[in-house]
């Protein structure tokens, strides 16, 4: 029988910001789209369907710019909890956490991250901040000012280096281009990321080592995964493009193999594990989230990237974690919308 309880899965509508996504030029246009927000899109009648199986009520609801109805519309439906997979408001990551703001606002109870959370993931210099200050390593880095070029001593950084967006994710602007050599490089690179996105640039030395990725449920750690470069063209930088995550014909999709859970000595893994636990608390994150962490040549930990309200389509690395620890996508999408569902309960005690 089906809880009595009315869920709302709320997303962002699927929109088109820049006019290229992949972090280089292309020619076919097909491709200038954000398929981060066009490949979850098909999810969603899948993730209502699932829920109406112990629900009352599940309904969906597209998100943009216009707030009065959206206001309107979640008033009128008036759900117990909100499912809350906005990502950005047409195609604008910074307005992200407003939305959260606006649920808190309403009194709503919704999966996922706080405003605050959200805000401070998203900004990567913010989250270097944090972590650096309860002692969590991250790569140095250097932050730009918009359309200006750092000089080789104001960078102070050490070559190979990684350029990207300063406040984007899904890995909007990541390209075989990223990683640079050289100083000349480096400009060129600047240039290309102000004149496509008209953004900051977080410039950091690049971590040449292994990839993993460890997500959070609750506070539930579960199994490491390992991002493979197998057969990748020694000429690329072994890195996480915008087309290994969503372009299946792609050389990085083909050639960016997860394996779960991760081959990792005993001492190592713990070291991983707490670092993770130790992010995932810092920045205030909440039912679930997503820390990448690279190893150098030492097996030293660096935090290269704390994902609040990461990805969940069935195939994404969260699920895969999940599924390693005995959690089927289902009995996932019914913890995360347990999670909100106490807060609703918590409230309406404190209320009486």
């Amino acid at each position: 029988m089906n809880l009595d309880r009315k869920i709302l899965i709320c997303y962002n509508e699927p929109t088109r910001l820049y006019n290229n996504y992949l972090g280089k030029d292309i020619s076919d246009d097909k491709e200038n789209v954000d398929l981060s927000e066009t490949d979850f899109l098909k999810q969603i009648e899948e993730i209502q369907r699932i829920l109406a199986r112990k629900y009352l009520s599940v309904d969906t609801l597209a998100v943009n710019s216009d707030i009065k109805t959206l206001i309107k519309k979640v008033n009128h439906y008036s759900p117990d909890v909100i499912l809350n997979f906005v990502e950005s408001v047409e195609g604008v990551s910074n307005l992200e956490s407003y939305i959260a703001g606006i649920f808190d606002l309403m009194g709503i109870p919704y999966t996922g991250n706080s405003p605050v959370c959200l805000g401070n993931c998203l900004i990567k210099s913010r989250t270097k901040q944090i972590l650096n200050s309860h002692g969590i390593k991250t790569p140095r880095h250097f932050i730009t000012k918009l359309n200006k070029v750092p000089t080789q001593r104001e960078l102070l950084l050490r070559y190979p280096m990684i350029l990207k967006l300063a406040r984007e994710d899904a890995s909007i602007g990541i390209s075989e281009f990223s990683v640079v050599n050289n100083y000349e490089l480096l400009k060129q690179r600047l240039h290309y990321l102000y004149n496509t996105y008209s953004q900051e640039v977080l410039i950091e030395e690049y971590i040449e080592g292994r990839e993993l990725n460890v997500a959070i449920l609750g506070e539930q750690i579960l199994p490491i995964s390992e991002i493979r470069f197998d057969g990748l063209p020694e000429e690329l930088p072994k890195i996480i493009t915008y087309e290994a995550k969503w372009s299946p014909e792609s050389i990085y999709y083909k050639h960016t193999t997860p394996k779960c859970p991760a081959p990792l000595e005993k001492k190592l893994k713990s070291r991983i594990e707490q670092m993770a636990l130790t992010a995932y608390k810092t920045l205030e994150c909440r039912d679930y989230a997503r820390v990448d962490i690279r190893l150098n040549n030492k097996n030293i930990p660096y935090v290269i990237e704390v994902n609040p309200n990461p990805d969940i389509s069935p195939d994404s690395g969260f699920v895969r974690s999940a599924a390693a620890a005995g959690i089927v996508y289902e009995e996932l999408l019914y913890q995360l919308t347990h999670l909100a569902l106490q807060r609703l309960q918590y409230d309406t005690q404190a209320a009486i």
